[in-house]
């Protein structure tokens, strides 16, 4: 294992993905790249009405996410991506582009992510969806560099603790 330069904040909506990602990118200076950004508008339409993606549908938002990635370590000496990672073979598209990646999985119950999503305005993931993104969840417990978070501490505290597990 090398250097990790780049780690993946990674959970189901309503993790915390995005405050978390901003918060330790203010203390590292790191690039931020919120992976909301690169959906196509078809898996926003998609996702807006209410209906899952598809292994399909994520396959190219991986592969952007993915290049965009490494198009930022080139610039940046550390990058922190946003994805939700669900499942083991999205974490191998990326892994497979960018070297010596790491992931934080925010952890929390269904209940939870429902509840957090239902309460934020202006995101157009709508808590219908959190069922279908708990099915297809695969948590990275036997998976290298990876960090497992509760999601429901502190920013300050998650913030804290990746920090430090990130030299």
């Amino acid at each position: 294992m090398g250097l990790m330069r780049a780690i993946v904040i990674m959970g189901v909506s309503g993790c915390g993905k995005s405050t978390v990602a901003e918060a330790i990118c203010q203390r590292t200076g790191a690039h931020l790249i919120e992976g909301d950004a690169f959906h196509p508008p078809e898996n926003i339409r998609k996702m807006s009405n209410g209906i899952p993606l598809t292994d399909a549908d994520r396959q190219g938002w991986l592969e952007r996410l993915a290049q965009e990635s490494i198009h930022q370590l080139r610039l940046s000496e550390r990058v922190v991506l946003t994805c939700s990672a669900l499942k083991r073979r999205y974490r191998e598209t990326l892994r497979g582009t960018v070297p010596d990646l790491g992931f934080v999985f925010l952890a929390l119950t269904p209940e939870q992510a429902a509840d957090r999503v239902a309460h934020r305005s202006g995101h157009f993931m709508p808590a219908s969806l959190i069922e279908s993104q708990f099915r297809d969840l695969e948590p990275p417990s036997d998976e290298p560099s990876v960090l497992t978070m509760d999601a429901t501490q502190l920013v300050d505290a998650i913030t804290d603790e990746v920090i430090a597990w990130w030299p």
